[in-house]
Formats: C-alpha cells, sequence, structure tokens
C-alpha cells in the first residue's frame, strides 16, 4: 500500500513551473521534492525507510538559470529517484541512503586500491633505500660515512633490483645477488646485506612491504658462506714493540701519531683514519667507534690510555673534524697509505700496520696477562654465540681498560709482564 501511495502521483512538475517556483518545497509526486532556498535550489528524495523511519536522501543542486538547465536536472532527478524507489521495492527493500554509502565506500576502496598499486610501482628498492638514508643515515653519521654507506649500495646491487618495485623483488633474486656478491667480496657482502636488512624492517614497519626478506635469507647465507685462507699480515714480535715506538715518537707529522696510536689502541686502519672527534669522550677516555664502522658492524668501545689520550689532545689542536686529518687537506681524513709509506720510510718493509694488532695479541695470550676472551673483545673480534657475544659487550669493560692500559705501558717499556703469567697470581 505504501509504495502505491509513493508512485501514485509523479511527474507533477514542469520546467516551465520550476523556473517560477518560490521558497519552499514542491513535490514532483512518488517522493521527489524540489526544495527551494533564498539563493539556490535542490533536488531531495523523501521515503520511509525499510526499518520504518522516514529519511531524506540529496539528489543534487537545480539549477534554474534556463529552461535548458532545469529540464536536465529534472531528468536527472527523476531518473534517481526511479532507482531509489526500485531499492525501496525489492526483496529485502533497500535502504536507497545505505546503498548509496555502501557504494562509495567501496569506490573509494577501489580508488585506494589503484593508488597504493600506484603508489608500490613508484616504491623501487632504490628510493625506498634513500628515504631510509635521509631519515636514518644522515643524521647520526658523518658525511663522508654517509656517503660510503649509500654508495656502496648504489655501486654493487644491480639495476634490475635497485630500479624495481620493492614489492616485486622476489626472495629468490636477494639470494642470487648475495651469493654472487659473496663469492666475490665477502666483507662488502656483509656489509650490504646488514644495510638491507635495516631498509627492509623499516620499510615493513611502514606498510611497505609484508615481510622482511632479507632478514629469512640469514641463515641460508651463513650456511652457504665459503671461507676463505686467512693472510697473516707480517708483524713485530711483541718484545721489539717498545724499541720501534721509541724512534716512532721521534718522527714528525700526523701520520706517526695515527700509527702510535693503532698500536695503542690495537685498531684497524680504517677505524683509526675514519675516526671524527663526535666518536672520542675526552673525559671519560673512551673512543666509540660505530658499527658502521666496523668490520664486525657491531658498535666498539676503545678504553683510551694516556698516551693515547696524549696523542688525541695534540690532534686536537688542529681544529680538523677528523682525529688524523689528511697534511694535505684538514677537510679529508689522513690516506691509508700514509702509514704504509711511514713504515717504508722507517726502513721496516718488513712489517704492516695491520700486524701490530697480531703483536698486541700474541704479546696478551703469550704473556697470559688477560683471558682470551677479553683479548677478543679488544680486538673487536665478532662472537658466533650471540648471548656470549652480548655478555662480553656487557661485562668486560674493566678487564678490557686494564688491558689496554698495560699494553700502553708495555709498548712504553715501562712494564715488563712475566712470561705465562699465572692466572692465579
Amino acid at each position: 500500500m505504501a509504495v502505491r501511495k509513493l508512485t501514485a502521483r509523479i511527474h507533477s512538475l514542469s520546467v516551465r513551473e520550476i523556473l517560477a517556483l518560490k521558497v519552499g518545497d514542491h513535490s514532483d509526486g512518488g517522493g521527489l521534492i524540489l526544495r527551494v532556498l533564498e539563493d539556490r535550489a535542490n533536488w531531495v528524495f523523501r521515503y520511509t525507510s525499510p526499518s520504518g523511519r522516514r529519511r531524506e536522501m540529496g539528489l543534487g543542486p537545480c539549477q534554474r538559470q534556463n529552461s535548458k538547465m532545469v529540464g536536465e536536472s529534472l531528468q536527472n532527478a527523476r531518473e534517481n529517484a526511479r532507482r531509489a524507489r526500485e531499492m525501496l521495492t525489492t526483496i529485502p527493500p533497500l535502504d536507497p541512503i545505505d546503498e548509496r554509502d555502501r557504494a562509495r565506500k567501496e569506490a573509494a576502496a577501489v580508488e585506494q586500491e589503484a593508488k597504493s598499486s600506484r603508489q608500490a610501482r613508484s616504491e623501487t628498492l632504490g628510493r625506498v633505500v634513500r628515504t631510509y638514508h635521509e631519515r636514518f643515515v644522515e643524521p647520526k653519521l658523518s658525511t663522508a660515512q654517509s656517503a660510503r654507506w649509500i654508495g656502496a649500495l648504489e655501486k654493487h646491487v644491480p639495476p634490475r633490483l635497485w630500479n624495481k618495485p620493492i614489492t616485486e623483488v622476489t626472495r629468490l633474486e636477494l639470494l642470487d645477488f648475495f651469493l654472487d656478491i659473496q663469492s666475490r667480496m665477502a666483507d662488502t657482502a656483509q656489509r650490504i646485506r646488514r644495510r638491507l636488512d635495516e631498509v627492509y624492517d623499516d620499510a615493513t614497519d611502514r606498510g611497505i612491504v609484508t615481510d622482511n626478506i632479507v632478514a629469512s635469507l640469514r641463515d641460508k647465507l651463513r650456511r652457504r658462506h665459503v671461507s676463505h685462507p686467512v693472510t697473516h699480515h707480517p708483524s713485530l714480535p711483541f718484545p721489539e714493540i717498545a724499541t720501534f715506538v721509541k724512534p716512532l715518537r721521534e718522527e714528525p707529522g700526523i701520520a706517526a701519531r695515527c700509527l702510535e696510536f693503532v698500536i695503542l689502541t690495537a685498531a684497524r686502519t680504517g677505524e683509526a683514519i675514519g675516526a671524527t672527534w663526535t666518536e672520542i669522550d675526552l673525559n671519560s677516555a673512551l673512543w666509540t667507534i660505530p658499527g658502521e664502522r666496523m668490520k664486525g658492524g657491531e658498535t666498539h668501545v676503545v678504553y683510551l690510555a694516556p698516551r693515547a689520550m696524549e696523542i688525541l689532545t695534540q690532534m686536537r689542536e688542529i681544529g680538523s673534524p677528523w682525529v688524523f686529518p689528511s697534511p694535505k687537506s684538514t677537510a679529508r681524513h689522513l690516506s691509508n697509505m700514509a702509514m704504509l709509506t711511514l713504515l717504508k720510510r722507517m726502513d721496516r718493509k718488513d712489517i704492516t700496520v695491520h700486524g701490530f694488532r697480531a703483536t698486541f695479541s700474541t704479546w696478551a695470550n703469550e704473556t697470559g696477562i688477560s683471558r682470551p676472551d677479553v683479548i677478543e673483545a679488544c680486538l673487536a673480534h665478532r662472537e658466533n654465540d650471540r648471548i656470549r657475544a652480548a655478555y662480553n659487550r656487557a661485562g668486560f669493560g674493566p678487564d678490557r681498560r686494564q688491558l689496554l692500559l698495560e699494553w700502553a705501558q708495555f709498548v712504553e717499556g715501562s712494564n715488563v709482564i712475566q712470561m705465562q703469567r699465572s692466572r692465579a697470581a
């Protein structure tokens, strides 16, 4: 009965009448109403919903500038009202407003999916890497370190992966890439894997990818890693270290100070020449090397002996951001060949800079002055057992400080250590 009443009288308004209508509600029949206001007119469909509520659904404005515009508006309004009436007569009946809202939500979802798809295709691996670099790497590293971080990825990740949407990069593609570079440059491969692991972890948090496929490759790459024969660097026998350091201190120049600092800290060449003052805590006599600059990828703390602090005080007067700047330009750090050149000038072609780490290790182990795990911690050798490694980093601070202090005294010739000293003593 309600439906028959709803559709009994329709199409009551003419174009001419609409042009002349005054303020108020004017029925076209079948629930369609033209609501004329002072400055505009709108079509409204009034109906009783399936739940029994009286509702009004807006059908858009009515432009009354001329007969043509009124005729088009009237035709569209009647068509929309017809569709709404059909919904009310279906079994079960549908509410036109609810159906319109549902359709809008579906359309918005489709549009959002299309937008997300377009965005995903624009989010290439390279773009995601650069975004991560800008947000997290640049703020915490020096300009040079930051450039090396991104430069290694740009150089070694092949364009077919770098320019591919990150969501389309497959686990197998990354595995093949890592295995290839691992077979040629093991250390570089490890650094690149760690960096991409960070990028994918952040991309997972931000919803760009669903999971970190780089992390899932970690164990597989470790199992397939082929260890290369260890090349032992020519080193100085530890009983000769004091005799070597005495003339070294008489050598002028930054390279000589850097080499002595390397000896005192048992550091690698790259760690020393790349040191910046932001890593040095002069008050606490600590040198904290960020994991990004370490071979093992983990932050390493070096406890500085008094002589090492003296060297740093000298270097501080230069006013460079680098602890050991290049003699040619304080804007650059010391060349990695400078200390080797110094050794040649001192007529010591029989040893290498890296060999002094072996000198320290041999002295510490053969004298029994400290436990092997403390010695390894001073050398920043990576511990395979992660739980043990975490304990080592947390618990060996005093032992490592004491070991490097006694090493500095031995280097100066002021502390004679008994060979194979008993640990019990």
